[in-house]
């Protein structure tokens, strides 16, 4: 994949030097608390609507729910991202997260909900949350220099997977002890992280420049991203890795069916793709920034694939959890590269519409995989639906490489600057160093290149700065 161990002490403590920056460490930090929280709400809720209505498929319904509301509104919360201040709108939407939370919580305890208010907290919810995503991916790389990208995306990633492996359990306790109302009330304080995180701010990057409003805002955005090949590439690997490599509907089947494990091995079969995430996204923090990220982002969906249909050959819940553990290390890396593919290859004022479709996609993808599974199981058994699954993944890359063949020829030396400087993103600080080349920063060349740029060429625009 072109990745080497780097050997001067700059590189080895790649990630310690990335959360030295201010802005970024706080961001993070609030990120993971906000996630926590999230998680264990997500497990409350899913609790409560089951306990209400004694139906899975209402428990489908809020799936779908939450799904469409974020699909319908990410492409207007993407064009309010670029014309926003960034960190502005994220304190909006994380208070308002947090007032939905706060009143969940309240309409919990007085025992005066039900499944219809369910369903529209989890719609605001969603909606809100279109709009959060968007600001926070295309704030993100002002805080970091431009050749710690990768490692700034690997730590979220990181991030996000521990929330997701710990969240979920501490939300079953959470209910156990303090009941859903508790629970949620939890959820609501874990956003005072992201908004202390916000306050404590240098970053003031203010609203990026921008050319159109509305429907032709998003329309430039599409635009954008079908011009520009190294985007669209790795969005649609993404896409159809995720809809033909969906484990989560088929691991009940698995769990009981296939390896007769029941609940529990349920539950660990669940937490190992997460769990190697981790380790994926952990590794990929302490290398050097690939220098044709497209390339690192085929290779780990094909390992992917690939460890997706050795899962489905398992005979035993400990092949499967280490099949699925490495599938989620590929799957870790693949994240965080396509994160960083997208931030270089996007001018600052374009980036959260192109987050926001992204996001569209990878919403899409994974709902859409979950009725793939379902269907195909039932047609020729839960294990050829699995291998099948995963080599098409193996296809998918591949021909994505041959289709679009940016998508392994693109090179960060084509954003790189002329003389390999790695000043910082606006707004962050430099790690501990001599004190008058730290504070040398007179101006920003990061975060707004290439603003103004109304034609997108076939490939990311070279810009030397």
């Amino acid at each position: 994949m072109g990745w080497s161990v780097v050997e001067s002490r700059e590189k080895r403590d790649l990630p310690i030097t990335v959360l030295r920056y201010h802005d970024f460490r706080w961001l993070w930090v609030g990120q993971f608390v906000s996630v926590f929280g999230t998680q264990m709400h997500n497990v409350a809720l899913s609790w409560q609507v089951y306990q209400i209505t004694g139906s899975v498929a209402q428990l489908g319904l809020l799936g779908l729910v939450r799904a469409v509301a974020l699909m319908v509104t990410s492409l207007v919360g993407g064009a309010v991202a670029d014309r926003s201040d960034r960190r502005r709108l994220m304190f909006v939407t994380q208070s308002l997260l947090l007032a939905l939370s706060a009143g969940l919580a309240f309409v919990s305890w007085i025992g005066v909900v039900n499944v219809a208010w369910l369903y529209l907290f989890a719609m605001l919810s969603a909606s809100i949350s279109a709009f959060d995503g968007p600001a926070r991916q295309a704030l993100i790389p002002t805080l970091v220099p431009r050749n710690q990208l990768a490692a700034a995306m690997s730590l979220f990633s990181v991030g996000f997977s521990l929330a997701r492996m710990v969240g979920p359990a501490a939300g079953g306790l959470a209910i156990a002890w303090i009941g859903v109302s508790g629970t949620y009330a939890l959820d609501a304080a874990s956003f005072l992280a992201v908004l202390c995180a916000l306050l404590v701010m240098q970053t003031r990057a203010g609203a990026p420049a921008v050319t159109s409003r509305g429907i032709a805002a998003i329309v430039e955005g599409w635009r954008f991203i079908i011009s520009t090949p190294i985007i669209l590439g790795v969005m649609l690997i993404d896409f159809f890795a995720t809809l033909f490599g969906s484990t989560v509907g088929l691991a009940p089947v698995f769990a009981e069916d296939v390896l007769g494990v029941g609940p529990t091995g349920l539950g660990l079969l669940l937490a190992s793709p997460a769990a190697g995430t981790v380790v994926g996204a952990t590794t990929l923090g302490f290398v050097r920034q690939p220098r044709h990220p497209g390339r690192t982002v085929a290779f780990a969906v094909i390992a992917y694939g690939v460890f997706l249909a050795l899962f489905g050959l398992s005979t035993t819940l400990a092949m499967a959890m280490l099949f699925l553990a490495l599938a989620g290390a590929a799957d870790g890396i693949s994240v965080a590269m396509r994160h960083t593919v997208r931030n270089l290859a996007t001018p600052d004022h374009l980036r959260g519409r192109v987050a926001a479709a992204h996001s569209a996609l990878a919403m899409g993808g994974p709902r859409l995989g979950e009725f793939q599974s379902g269907m195909t199981a039932a047609l020729i058994g839960p294990r050829p639906a699995m291998v099948a699954g995963g080599l098409l993944c193996v296809l998918v890359a591949i021909a994505a490489t041959r289709l679009i063949p940016e998508v392994k020829r693109y090179s960060t030396d084509d954003l790189s600057s002329a003389a390999g400087g790695d000043v910082p993103a606006q707004g962050a600080q430099q790690a501990p160093g001599p004190p008058a080349r730290a504070a040398q920063r007179p101006t920003d060349t990061h975060t707004h290149v290439d603003e103004q740029q109304q034609s997108y060429p076939a490939t990311a625009p070279t810009q030397r700065r």
